[in-house]
């Protein structure tokens, strides 16, 4: 808080002011909605168990043939 009000303190009364009155407002409007962190990443959907993806993820690996070497 104090760095804010170091940027903050050399405003003239009006601003000052306004800043008030716009803090008091926000503090009073509630979210539109709750936060919901799962809307920032996609969720799995599967009626698999978690047992049964692993496998399936295991038996679907394919073998790559060697490469060539760089040398």
């Amino acid at each position: 808080m104090d760095k804010y009000f170091g940027y903050l303190k050399n405003l003239d009364a009006k601003s000052k002011r306004l800043l008030i009155e716009k803090l008091r407002k926000s503090m009073n409007h509630e979210p539109k909605r709750k936060f919901d962190i799962s809307r920032f990443y996609g969720a799995w959907v599967d009626d698999r168990s978690s047992d049964e993806i692993i496998e399936d993820i295991k038996t679907s690996r394919v073998e790559k043939p060697d490469s060539e070497s760089f040398q």
